[in-house]
């Protein structure tokens, strides 16, 4: 079964940036409604690091189910501005990801990613605080 159209958000912490961080992600697809949440501890790492991670995670997942269209949701205006173009990515640790980013992209027939507040991005939070919290209580 493929999943033609996907929509997805995703986010990124640390607690401590740079500290204990995770990634959350939260999608549906948009015809079939079925929903897919996806968190890991990713160690010690900072805010920026786990946002850009949380994407490729998200992106390749879509890409497993066979998605045509994506559409992404990120509360991290840094990602979306860098992924847009609009601002350079000079850190070297997060052009990896960029990079990776940007080839995961051209296997979708349709690529969007968006900008959104955090209220808007509830779902992929909650999934990083979940996993945040299950690995402090360890």
């Amino acid at each position: 079964m493929t999943h033609e159209r996907i929509e997805l958000f995703t986010d990124g912490g640390s607690r401590g940036n740079p500290g204990p961080a995770a990634l959350g992600v939260y999608m549906r697809d948009l015809d079939s409604g079925k929903e897919y949440r996806i968190g890991k501890y990713l160690g010690h790492t900072t805010n920026n690091q786990a946002e850009y991670q949380a994407l490729v995670v998200a992106l390749e997942k879509a890409h497993s189910l066979g998605a045509h269209e994506v559409t992404c949701y990120l509360d991290s205006e840094l990602v979306v501005k860098q992924m847009k173009g609009e601002y350079k990515v000079k850190d070297a640790g997060l052009r990896v990801h960029f990079e990776a980013i940007k080839e995961l992209s051209k296997k979708f027939k349709k690529f969007s990613i968006h900008h959104v507040r955090r209220e808007k991005n509830k779902e992929a939070d909650a999934v990083v605080n979940e996993v945040l919290d299950r690995h402090s209580r360890t």
